[in-house]
């Protein structure tokens, strides 16, 4: 019979001045001879510097954990102090240091404002198996860790070879050769709402009986840029912002945060379905543009770019429909966009595979890491 490891509170394997608190900036190593500065924020590096002085003195590796914030690290590169807010860990000798990372990995707090603090980390209870079994189990999870890496790794080179082949199509500027810059010359700019129909709006009692599909900002994959669900609501239920009617082909474009780019294209299964009013839905006029051309215009960076100085509201920056509209956009004729369609959905095409692949070896580390703290 399999018995469980013996734990222990995190509080109780630390070592006596283990945690420290730190003021410190991403998770390279030292850049043209400078050392990286780690903070709390989304990119965990905030820059480099060649001062020793201010480097981290302790013994390496260490684990980095933010109050009040997701941050959780591990270090095994010399780096110097940044922002407030983040403690440095170290475990006894009874925990191998990247084990008692992933251990961390395994016991999330739950991120509750205020209550996501050390000082409930230290009462997780976590488990002590030998530590040749800890390094088993380091070597299991640092594999699949390191096929994410370069999982992940693909899906940023396939996201800029989409933007530049974009770029590239899209810019009239951009063909080398005279003769397609001549031909590009011809194409119109015009306004985003000068291309597109009206779309209906209203009670989804006036549309449906009994109930209906109601697709909010949570239903977007973001980075995959589709729709992953749409609840089916009870029309007596139906909360206050499901108002837009959206068909097949539709865009739908979240006005809220618009820098996170909650944009997806309305797929055939989804059709007659009712969208917040915290999305601007660009239908296309078909007879002269298409659906897809329009989706891969406004996933565009300089799109996106052209949007953001629009955006109003502290808290909850947000653009109006209005203001999306208003964007000039070129307009290729019919042909050219189907020609500049069937190469981006090319690259497009092997993003969803990857971003599949990213999915699978997330159950996979989950279900190693799940497997390895309860000696399953």
């Amino acid at each position: 019979m399999i018995m469980p490891y013996p734990t222990k509170k995190l509080g109780e394997v630390l070592e006596k001045n283990g945690v420290i608190p730190a003021k410190i900036k991403r998770d390279d190593y030292r850049q043209n001879g400078k050392y990286p500065v780690v903070d709390q924020g989304e990119n965990l590096i905030a820059g480099y510097i060649d001062d020793e002085q201010k480097l981290y003195r302790g013994d390496l590796p260490v684990v980095i954990f933010g109050d009040h914030t997701r941050i959780l690290k591990y270090i095994d590169f010399p780096f110097a102090f940044g922002a407030d807010g983040i403690k440095i860990l170290r475990p006894q000798d009874i925990l191998l240091p990247k084990f008692f990372y992933y251990v961390l990995v395994f016991n999330p707090i739950e991120n509750q404002g205020y209550k996501r603090h050390f000082s409930l980390l230290t009462q997780v209870k976590i488990p002590l198996p030998p530590l040749e079994v800890q390094k088993q189990i380091v070597e299991r999870l640092d594999k699949i860790a390191e096929a994410q890496k370069l999982n992940g790794g693909l899906i940023q080179k396939t996201d800029e070879l989409f933007q530049s082949l974009l770029h590239k199509e899209l810019n009239p500027a951009a063909p080398a050769d005279a003769k397609a810059k001549a031909g590009k010359k011809n194409w119109e700019n015009k306004k985003l709402g000068e291309v597109c129909e009206k779309i209906d709006q209203g009670q989804p009692r006036n549309f449906f009986k009994k109930e209906f599909r109601y697709i909010d900002i949570s239903s977007i994959n973001a980075e995959a840029k589709e729709i992953q669900n749409a609840n089916l609501i009870p029309v007596e239920g139906a909360p206050s912002r499901a108002r837009k009617i959206v068909n097949a082909g539709d865009i739908v474009f979240a006005t809220t945060r618009p820098y996170l780019e909650n944009i997806a294209i309305v797929p055939t299964g989804f059709n007659n379905a009712i969208a917040s009013t915290g999305f601007c839905v660009i239908r296309a006029k078909t007879k002269i543009v298409n659906p897809d051309f329009i989706y891969f215009t406004v996933i565009s960076k300089p799109f996106i770019k052209k949007v953001l100085p629009f955006q109003r509201g502290a808290n909850y920056p947000a653009v109006s429909d209005k203001d999306i509209f208003g964007i000039k956009i070129p307009l290729p004729p019919l042909k050219t966009q189907k020609q500049i369609i069937a190469k981006l959905s090319a690259v497009q095409g092997y993003k969803k595979q990857l971003l599949g692949q990213k999915a699978k070896l997330k159950e996979l580390f989950d279900s190693a890491l799940h497997k390895s703290m309860t000696n399953k």
